[in-house]
């Protein structure tokens, strides 16, 4: 069987590592670029190179949506239970290979393999939700709307739909945000995969082509950045989907809309907990390590700012410095490790340098995590330690911007109001979090706070895929989320069709009988 890569090289003197020169998927093939371009890929966990990435051309992107906008008719055109009994085979296939997707996705990006787990398992959940398609896609109807009319709406998909995904999720996003709901819909799919670790969204097509899906109707490239605005601005592109850096998603949004494209553009965060006086000491420290270190900190639902009250803020910062440290920092995929490497030398590199921005602006430095102690065979990883800021006040840089790594600051508040103030003065608002065991704070913090996605006593408050991913301000660009009912009508479009009925010899614009003769 031809799979997604061929085997070009070792990384490492004993041969235990294979430099992989990965492909793109086109038409229902497996294709190589003939640019002879390709980035490099490593595994974070140990700094070895590991694949090859193609950057396409223009023109073969353009094959790519050739070929997704040719199976368009006959897949919009499949009715929407047989589409969805793909769906129902890849979710089988998905459960059936997790171990290996789990253990490539650590492999590859740097996640432990509890959150490699929970990346592929997400994916896994919203297959499941784009498998009730048939009761998704219903529409509304009204008989009789006027004397004689009756009007439906229908939602009907809309063509090609392209996919724009970050490195942090290579399963979640491309093969559970974007791709189920979107080809349920009826729609074909062009996803451009993150060039740092493409390698499980290719393996997710593998099981896509497996599980019987027609040729062309989802299709996956690799280019430079520079390139994919060719992408986003094809005429036969109906609909963007973009995840990553709101200035990345700025452009992203201006080109599309202006290409007359629908769009989504999901972007930074920096999340905030408000953690009141009377909090759970111990559960609320726990809960705060797993958010901000958790994926090394590499999303945008982490928690790296705490806003505590004065009465418990020491005894917050010791008990959080004493949890941090008993994270154990080592290879992603070696079981027990709870603290996986960050994705790539650049990132640690930038992390590194928020970190010594935040001391030059003035926080105290009280857990640094710049020279973590790694296992033999790591020492070329690309690790970040825990590190924790305390007294960072609102004019410091380094509380205000996303680091995207395992990095939190400690802000001080006297009051709610003033925590509540603080954290809504942030020009980010994917999440936000109060931990307290007062009912009418938690309540009045979720009415006023900013963020779209709201934890009581919760760290990380993304909710299951039945509900939208709802960010706020400048985490999100657009309209419609993605999951949920959102994520359903941004794959769709409404048509209302209007219709009234003559018999062949009436010559009445409008049939006058009233029913009263039904029951006789």
């Amino acid at each position: 069987m031809e799979r997604y890569f061929d085997v070009v090289g070792n990384s490492d003197p004993l041969g235990q590592q294979c430099i992989r020169q990965v492909k793109g998927f086109i038409n229902g093939k497996w294709v190589q670029t003939a640019t002879g371009e390709f980035r490099d890929a490593f595994n974070p966990s140990t700094g070895q190179l590991i694949a090859k990435v193609p950057a396409f051309s223009k023109e073969e992107m353009f094959e790519a949506i050739k070929a997704a906008k040719e199976a368009y008719p006959a897949w919009s055109d499949t009715p929407v239970h047989k589409r969805c009994q793909i769906l129902f085979r890849m979710r089988h296939l998905v459960a059936k290979h997790q171990d290996e997707l789990v253990e490539l996705l650590a492999m590859e990006q740097g996640k432990t393999l509890p959150e490699a787990a929970g990346d592929v398992l997400k994916a896994l959940e919203v297959i499941d939700f784009a498998c009730g398609m048939p009761q998704l896609m219903k529409g509304e109807s009204i008989m009789n709307v006027s004397k004689g009319y009756d009007t439906v709406l229908y939602r009907e998909p809309m063509g090609v739909f392209l996919g724009l995904v970050p490195w942090n999720f290579p399963a979640m996003i491309p093969h559970g945000w974007m791709i189920p709901l979107a080809i349920a819909a009826g729609n074909t799919f062009v996803l451009k995969a993150a060039t740092a670790d493409p390698q499980s969204a290719l393996r997710f097509m593998e099981l896509w082509k497996e599980a019987g899906l027609p040729d062309g109707v989802v299709n996956i490239v690799t280019c430079k950045d520079e390139d994919i605005h060719y992408l986003i601005e094809h005429e036969d592109i109906k609909g963007v989907s973009f995840v990553g850096s709101t200035g990345i998603g700025q452009l992203v949004y201006e080109q599309a809309a202006k290409a007359g494209k629908r769009v989504q553009c999901l972007g930074e965060a920096k999340n905030h907990a408000l953690v009141m006086d009377d909090a759970v000491l111990d559960r609320t420290a726990s809960g705060i390590i797993n958010a901000f270190c958790g994926c090394a900190g590499e999303r945008c639902m982490a928690l790296p700012v705490v806003v505590a009250q004065e009465g418990i803020a020491d005894k917050l910062v010791e008990k959080l410095v004493e949890k941090a440290k008993e994270l154990k920092m080592g290879r992603a995929y070696a079981p027990g490790t709870t603290l996986g490497p960050v994705v790539s030398a650049r990132r640690k590199e930038a992390i590194i340098n928020w970190i010594e921005t935040g001391i030059k602006e003035g926080a105290k430095l009280v857990l640094d995590g710049r020279n973590p102690e790694v296992e033999p065979g790591c020492e070329n990883g690309f690790f970040v330690g825990p590190t924790i800021l305390d007294n960072v006040t609102p004019e410091m840089t380094v509380g205000q911007r996303e680091i995207f790594g395992p990095v939190l600051c400690i802000k001080r508040v006297k009051t709610f109001e003033e925590g509540l103030a603080l954290m809504n003065a942030n020009p980010f608002a994917n999440g936000s979090v109060i931990y307290t065991s007062s009912g009418y704070y938690a309540r009045k913090f979720a009415r006023y706070t900013d963020g779209g996605q709201v934890g009581i006593n919760v760290g990380i408050p993304v909710p299951v895929c039945c509900f939208g991913f709802t960010g706020h301000k400048k985490s999100f660009i657009g309209d419609l989320h993605v999951m949920g009912t959102d994520g359903v009508r941004f794959f769709t479009e409404s048509k209302n069709v209007t219709s009234t009925w003559f018999l062949p010899d009436h010559n009445a614009e409008v049939d006058t009988w009233d029913g009263s003769l039904a029951s006789k």
